[in-house]
């Protein structure tokens, strides 16, 4: 088998009750993050990584919003699926609805409020996937409130515990997650945990306990957000700002970088926006490309 990555879900379900009441009318992950929907950041991330072929799972009620905003994904060169998600029972819920996407290849899962910088550093990571689970680190100052990974000094994971009163480690485990296609099977086998939901650590163990478990530590030089409340929107927005680069979340660029589209496409794609600060930044990327 082919362990290139070329199947990714995004899982962008649940109700982003933190950021009431702006999502009343509107999921989180189509909210703005500076001039682009949230969503476009975990889409160009994987597509970054090599992704053709994407499942995107969400509400019933959202799911709408996501096929006007992104169709099924041929202006950028690649397939995107869409299914709904009527409960959010947690995680591993993406892989259990993802089963038949996922098929007999390895799967990439996205957290849809999860954004990266710089994405290299991950794409680099999942060059070396080989086989069975890789998960990545991120060193944060409150790791009571994440899922944490301790390592020996050989960088290997030894023991994981969901949100612990007295952390052992300062890794957080981010929302990036590759799998082999035994995960929809280990997903089916869960049940679901004293918070009532299935539970991405249980998933991560049954690799670990089967010595198939890779962790990569990205490091504090890497920046890591999770969007989902009004601060961490604020400053991702700002982050994004400042770093003046256009390509940070686009998904026009990338797919003219990972090469599904041609630059004759991309101009094509900027021409039939309307005129916007989104738009004039696209078409100095591609005068620069001359």
């Amino acid at each position: 088998m082919n362990n290139q990555i070329k199947k990714g879900i995004i899982l962008a379900g649940g109700k982003g009750t933190r950021l009431y009441p702006c999502t009343k009318v509107v999921g989180k992950p189509l909210l703005p993050v500076y001039d682009k929907p949230l969503i476009c950041y975990p889409l160009s991330t994987l597509m970054a990584m090599g992704v053709e072929d994407v499942l995107l799972i969400s509400t019933e009620r959202d799911l709408p919003g996501f096929k006007e905003l992104l169709g099924d994904g041929s202006d950028y060169g690649i397939k995107i699926s869409y299914k709904i998600q009527t409960i959010a029972k947690g995680i591993p819920d993406a892989f259990v609805l993802g089963e038949e996407f996922i098929g007999d290849d390895n799967v990439v899962l996205l957290l849809g409020d999860n954004i990266f910088d710089p994405v290299n550093k991950v794409v680099e990571a999942v060059k070396n996937y080989k086989s069975g689970s890789l998960i990545f680190g991120f060193p944060v100052t409150d790791p009571e409130l994440f899922g944490v990974a301790e390592v020996d000094a050989d960088g290997n994971v030894t023991n994981m515990v969901e949100k612990p009163k007295e952390p052992k480690s300062d890794l957080a485990i981010i929302g990036l997650y590759i799998f082999d296609k035994k995960v929809a099977s280990v997903a089916k086998k869960l049940t679901p945990s004293g918070r009532g939901e299935l539970e991405i650590l249980h998933v991560i163990q049954h690799y670990l306990d089967s010595k198939d478990l890779k962790f990569v530590n990205l490091g504090s030089s890497f920046n890591w957000f999770d969007a989902g409340n009004p601060d961490s929107m604020l400053e991702v927005s700002t982050f994004a700002a400042s770093k003046d680069d256009v390509s940070f979340g686009s998904v026009e660029t990338a797919a003219y970088k990972s090469n599904t589209i041609d630059k004759s496409q991309l101009v094509k794609l900027v021409t039939s926006m309307p005129t916007c600060m989104y738009k004039a930044k696209l078409e100095a990327y591609i005068e620069a490309l001359d």
